[in-house]
């Protein structure tokens, strides 16, 4: 794949155009701009006057934001392979491609957004059926912010058939739409019913869970739960986003729109970051609520701190991704012991695993090793998502998998899409799990999940 600097946008496709012709086949062209910094929630509404494929991305560390507009490609696999078949693709994707950039900046550039459900053997599709097992989308437009600068990458599949001006007018008229300031709402969504999904079978799992853990069926499990709430209206995803950025400062707040629907959510956990090599990836285990006061929060972080479930089932999470990072990594450094992770409702043990990927390998290959950790899945990793294939009573779809990003010189970072909704229409289901082990206890848990799901009901109607 060629980077070169950009000459005028004429040019640009006149030559993608006489190439296609040569080859017989589509070309694709990128193309970044600087400007400057844009409004991602404005740039996103503007977005759907030309496409509902939308997607929305923003750093747990708060200064890169990436807001994908309609699909210039699409990528979809299924199945047991689906992470080296994604991997095939985006690589023959790349081939050939033309990159126009004066600024080798992160995210810019050719960019694929998007996810992985849970479990790609999982049967029953309600109420995911606009959301396949995979899927990464090159967007036709992206914005990129990164501090005060904002980037935009349009990227193009030019056929030998299209004509140069025509593509050029186009890409004119859309731009002009997608920098239109248009008011957006800034309203999160009224509720008017809610209703939990078999709350008392879900206790009842749980029961059944520890027995057989203690029977030595498995180590762990983590069985989740749905809440599903209606609303007055159509739920708009521009102000629950920016809800969602203003009160979950220290999570990943990302969407992505698909046949009209969204999948939702502010999850602090990242599964793996990559740039220049350099790999992170970290373990988010161990909840406890925060407290009201600062003596009280205090001593809830040392209770969470010192208690043995929550700091076995962390130590479960170290373990495993220590294990799969040195697989294909070196100079791995993990901390001896976690540390305290504050969110606005909750507070997690946190500890970071950093290593320096080795050479043929891709964020992708990590993200393969590492899905799903004990923190999602459980342990033993294949019996744990086959017991929650046959026991949980719903279809998690994209909660609890992989989502996230990657770009064209190997950067890119995925979170684990916990804290996070489906959002269809006028109703939205919830999702919230907990961690099972010998000696849990379901009402426990049950009341742990309920705190979990604070953070997206205080931006769809709840409290």
């Amino acid at each position: 794949m060629l980077h070169t600097k950009v000459p005028h946008i004429e040019e640009i496709i006149g030559d993608a155009i006489k190439k296609a012709q040569q080859q017989e086949k589509p070309q694709m062209v990128s193309v970044v701009e600087r400007m400057d910094q844009m409004d991602p929630f404005q740039f996103l509404y503007a977005g759907q006057s030309i496409d509902r494929h939308r997607h929305f991305w923003r750093s747990a560390e708060g200064n890169f934001t990436m807001v994908g507009i309609g699909s210039a490609r699409t990528m979809r696999s299924s199945g047991s392979y689906r992470f080296t078949e994604l991997q095939q693709s985006w690589n023959t994707f790349l081939e050939g491609a033309v990159t126009y950039d004066e600024y080798g900046e992160k995210g810019t550039g050719i960019v694929a957004l998007g996810g992985f459900s849970f479990d790609p053997e999982q049967k029953n599709h309600h109420p995911w059926e606009s959301f396949p097992a995979s899927q990464l989308t090159i967007p036709a437009y992206l914005l990129t912010n990164k501090g005060s600068l904002s980037y935009l990458t349009s990227n193009f599949i030019i056929f030998p058939e299209d004509h140069q001006k025509q593509i050029i007018r186009n890409w004119g008229d859309q731009k002009e739409q997608l920098f239109m300031e248009k008011p957006y709402s800034s309203s999160v969504p009224v509720r008017v019913d809610e209703k939990e999904i078999e709350p008392e079978q879900w206790k009842q799992t749980v029961q059944q869970a520890t027995e057989d853990i203690k029977r030595g069926v498995l180590e762990k499990v983590v069985l989740a739960r749905e809440l599903r709430i209606t609303f007055d209206n159509t739920v708009e995803i521009e102000p629950v986003l920016k809800a969602l950025s203003e009160t979950q400062q220290n999570s990943y707040i990302f969407a992505f729109e698909s046949e009209g629907e969204y999948f939702v959510g502010a999850t602090p956990e990242r599964l793996a970051k990559l740039e220049n090599q350099q790999l992170i990836s970290t373990c988010l285990a161990g909840t406890i609520p925060r407290g009201d006061t600062e003596e009280e929060d205090k001593r809830l972080g040392m209770e969470l701190m010192y208690d043995p479930k929550n700091r076995q089932e962390h130590q479960f999470v170290v373990e495993m991704i220590k294990e799969a990072v040195e697989a294909c990594s070196h100079h791995v450094e993990v901390p001896d012991a976690p540390v305290l992770y504050p969110l606005r409702n909750l507070q997690h043990l946190y500890t970071p695993v950093k290593a320096v990927l080795d050479e043929g390998f891709t964020l992708i290959d990590v993200i393969e090793r590492l899905h799903p950790t004990p923190a999602l899945g459980g342990l033993p990793q294949k019996k744990s998502v086959e017991y929650i294939r046959y026991h949980e009573t719903l279809n998690r779809g994209w909660y609890a998998g992989p989502v996230g990003w990657l770009d064209d010189r190997n950067n890119g970072e995925f979170a684990v899409a916990i804290r996070s909704a489906l959002i269809q229409g006028d109703e939205a289901s919830l999702f919230a799990g907990c961690g099972v082990v010998e000696d849990s206890d379901p009402q426990a848990e049950y009341e742990e999940t309920a705190v979990k799901l604070k953070p997206m009901l205080s931006v769809l109607g709840g409290y």
